[in-house]
C-alpha cells in the first residue's frame, strides 16, 4: 500500500482487512469483530480444505481505513457518508482495531488514515467477505 508515492504498509500471506467504523460503534465491537476474523477458518489445509485460520498459517494482517463501506445510495446519485463514523472517533477505533491484531498477529501493517492510498492486493482463493458486528 503506497501513499504519495512510498510503501507505508506491505505483507505476505494474510488478510487484508478493509475496516469502516460507523457511528454508534465501540470497543466492545472491535473485539468482537477481531476475534471472529482471527478465528475464521478460511485457508486451505493440505487437502484442499479450509480448515485453517490466521494463526495456522502463520498469516499476516494489513488494516486499511475504509470510511466509502458506509456509502449510502439509496437517494441520488451521489453517495452520502453521514453514517460513517466521525474521523477523530474513527480513526481511535481504528487504532484500536489494528492494536488488538498486534496482540495475536507478528506483522501487522496499517494504512495511513484519511490518506489517499494506492494498495494492491492479490485475491488468493474464494474469499472476500463482508462482516457486520451487528450481524455476527
Amino acid at each position: 500500500m503506497d501513499v504519495d508515492g512510498k510503501t507505508v504498509g506491505s505483507i505476505g500471506k494474510g488478510l487484508v482487512i478493509f475496516l469502516g467504523v460507523g457511528h454508534g460503534d465501540t470497543e466492545a465491537q472491535a473485539e468482537k469483530l477481531w476475534t471472529k476474523t482471527a478465528k475464521l477458518r478460511i485457508f486451505e489445509d493440505d487437502e484442499g480444505k479450509t480448515n485453517l485460520s490466521l494463526s495456522d498459517v502463520r498469516g499476516e494482517v494489513l488494516v486499511v481505513s475504509q470510511f466509502t463501506l458506509f456509502a449510502n445510495c439509496k437517494k441520488g446519485n451521489r453517495p452520502s457518508f453521514t453514517e460513517a463514523c466521525a474521523p477523530d472517533e474513527a480513526k481511535r477505533l481504528y487504532e484500536y482495531f489494528a492494536d488488538l491484531a498486534r496482540a495475536d498477529v507478528p506483522h501487522v501493517d496499517t494504512g495511513v488514515f484519511a490518506a489517499m492510498m494506492d494498495v494492491k492486493l492479490v485475491n488468493e482463493g474464494p474469499f472476500t467477505l463482508w462482516l457486520d458486528t451487528d450481524s455476527l
